[in-house]
């Protein structure tokens, strides 16, 4: 994977630069918005850790919006010491796709770049297939046996998270972050509700269920052995 960095603080550039390196990862450190915007612009990445603010007339936000308008395709993880509520929504509306608080371990960047980059190879794919369940990431139409299932929008996106991590457990902690954007334990039932609901469709007068509860870990969506 090919990193790219636009950050002036030397040592936590360098801090990142080893890191990725060790991970087995290319990496490309630039210390100010002028290089950072160049080296963004005319090379290809696989994702670009941005500082919020860098030295000169250029901050962070101002070099995103720029290399945004002229190039996409790549996600973007934005470090800030600025860690308002205000400060993350500003970042992600100028574009980035993640927004990493300082200080920060980077176990925590690196799980988050690889979260982010695998996102992004995903959603390149407009077909999910586990046996003889299809789904349209287009069109957001469910297949089975050939036979449309009408689903709500939050079961298309269960089903969804479920398809793109074929074959894993996820937990509900995951599910709630990644389905319901709760990045806390509601105290709910909403996911067994769902997961019901999932199940009445999808695996209705089949001969074989495709949604499988683990007890005590969570939920998978796996092939029929």
């Amino acid at each position: 994977m090919r990193c790219l960095i636009i950050e002036d603080d030397r040592d936590i550039a360098k801090l990142i630069e080893t890191g990725l390196t060790q991970a087995g990862h290319t990496v490309v450190v630039c210390l100010d918005a002028s290089s950072g915007l160049d080296k963004a612009l005319y090379e290809d990445w696989d994702v670009l850790i941005l500082d919020r603010m860098l030295p000169g007339d250029t901050d962070g936000l101002e070099l995103l919006e720029k290399i945004k308008a002229r190039k996409t395709g790549f996600p973007v993880i934005i470090l800030s010491a600025l860690s308002s509520l205000d400060e993350k929504i500003k970042g992600l509306r100028a574009g980035g796709d993640d927004y990493l608080a300082k200080p920060f371990s980077f176990d925590e960047l690196l799980a988050r770049i690889e979260a982010i980059t695998r996102r992004s190879q995903a959603f390149q794919t407009t077909e999910l297939k586990v046996d003889d369940l299809i789904l349209d990431l287009r069109s957001r139409k469910v297949f089975r046996g050939g036979n449309l299932i009408l689903l709500q929008p939050r079961e298309f996106r269960l089903l969804e998270y479920l398809a793109r991590n074929e074959g894993k457990v996820v937990t509900r902690k995951m599910l709630l972050e990644n389905v319901w954007e709760y990045h806390f334990d509601p105290q709910t039932n909403v996911i067994d509700v769902h997961i019901s609901r999932l199940r009445s469709k999808i695996d209705k007068d089949t001969d074989f269920p495709l949604i499988h509860t683990v007890r005590g870990a969570g939920f998978v969506l796996k092939k029929h052995s």
